[in-house]
């Protein structure tokens, strides 16, 4: 009875040390990624957090790799994960984010109908349009501090900040 007890507490001993490494190591790595910090944010004299209007291009660049891009990653990986493993400025800016160009809107991705509420679209590409306007839309807008477009207005960010019309830019895009 004395061997059995013995080999038991060994085993046991043998067992709360792997337990107290893994702990150890679990503790480290919360540690490690606290102290990385969050991404930079700009911010103005008074302390609120620059919108788009008001950043430089590097500063643009920056919110973009830090915000835009994993936004739009999530977003179209939550709906083709095997389309768009990989996203990047190429996704929206083309050929054009390979030699710095980064104007938008941009003849690279497709041209919308201009028909009112984006009919043609919903009739031909129903998925893409819902996920568009349901998702993209006000999440970039809310990133870059914007309104989302009004039709009474004719303003703020939707579709065709990024896309252009059947002429080309509509609505001051």
């Amino acid at each position: 009875m004395t061997i059995c007890n013995c080999k038991k507490k060994g085993a046991m001993h043998v067992i709360w040390g792997g337990v107290a490494v893994l702990m150890v190591c679990l503790l480290v790595s919360v540690l490690l990624i606290g102290c990385a910090g969050k991404p930079e944010k700009s911010y103005l004299m008074d302390g609120r957090q620059l919108q788009w209007d008001d950043m430089n291009r590097d500063q643009r660049k920056r919110h973009m790799r830090q915000e835009v891009v994993p936004l739009a990653q999530a977003i179209f990986q939550s709906w083709r994960p095997e389309r768009f493993s990989t996203v990047s400025c190429f996704l929206c800016h083309g050929e054009g984010a390979g030699i710095d160009d980064f104007h938008m809107p941009t003849e690279h991705l497709p041209r919308l109908s201009g028909e009112l509420f984006l009919s043609s679209e919903f009739r031909n590409h129903p998925d893409t349009t819902r996920l568009k306007l349901d998702r993209l839309v006000p999440g970039m807008a809310e990133i870059l501090g914007k309104r989302q477009f009004s039709l009474i207005t004719r303003r703020g960010f939707g579709c065709y900040s990024c896309h252009v019309g059947p002429a080309g830019p509509q609505f001051g895009n």
